[in-house]
């Protein structure tokens, strides 16, 4: 495929996925990114100031390894920059990065040690795939804080950053937001089961058991491939303008 059929796919891989995580409530503000390796050095992310329910395919950037804009109309928010090229440089496994403040998954993070523990089968999916830092350091806009950051991911595909959110990553677009919502549906599993239980102690699945649910789960990818798939019939039926360049 060429560069610039692979720009456009990514274009519309990424609006779909930006207009999905806003139905889902897994967006604050004009905040948080997602960003898709497109070949070596080149990048697609969402731009500064829009919301993820008004984002087209056209809005996306295209951006260098340095954060230069090659194409687009809008500006790049500077925090976008610093903490996803970290990662896309320092974890070759990061083809997509998607980094949200969502409810119940920041909810941890301001827990003291909090964890996403191996409770219920959401959360199983993720069995030796997290990794946490527990380290705030406030904005990341310097390049130090974003190696600090990508640093803490390496071979993990899930990181749970201490007061701040989440980052996910995965091969492609399809693939890591299957993860994200996941991991959202998971971590308000494990708040309410934390308030449903009043004290006693969750039920935790035990590694070997977790594990070959997580190896389940990773040999079943054709549904997170279907799972986006409806995603963009959806949006064509209900916001035909999503796709627009």
């Amino acid at each position: 495929m060429r560069l610039e059929q692979k720009v456009r796919q990514g274009r519309l891989d990424m609006a779909a996925a930006l207009r999905w995580a806003a139905r889902c409530g897994l967006n604050e503000g004009v905040c948080n990114h997602f960003s898709l390796e497109i070949d070596s050095g080149r990048y697609l992310i969402n731009p500064q100031g829009l919301h993820w329910s008004e984002v087209c395919a056209g809005d996306i950037l295209l951006i260098d390894g340095d954060g230069q804009l090659l194409d687009g109309k809008h500006p790049l928010e500077p925090t976008a920059f610093f903490i996803h090229s970290w990662i896309h440089r320092m974890n070759p496994h990061a083809k997509c990065v998607l980094h949200t403040h969502m409810p119940h998954a920041t909810a941890l993070t301001l827990v003291e040690g909090g964890r996403l523990l191996m409770a219920g089968q959401n959360a199983l999916r993720f069995h030796g795939r997290v990794a946490y830092d527990d380290r705030y350091e406030g904005l990341a806009l310097d390049d130090d804080e974003g190696r600090r950051i990508a640093a803490q991911l390496a071979g993990k595909t899930v990181m749970f950053m201490a007061s701040h959110g989440v980052t996910v990553v995965g091969a492609n677009m399809a693939w890591a937001f299957d993860d994200l919502y996941y991991l959202e549906r998971a971590c308000m599993h494990q708040v309410l089961a934390t308030q449903a239980a009043a004290g006693k102690a969750l039920r935790i699945v035990d590694d070997a058991l977790a594990a070959r649910v997580a190896e389940q789960v990773d040999g079943e990818r054709q549904q997170s491939d279907m799972y986006f798939a409806s995603i963009k019939r959806m949006l064509d039926r209900e916001e035909p303008g999503w796709s627009t360049f």
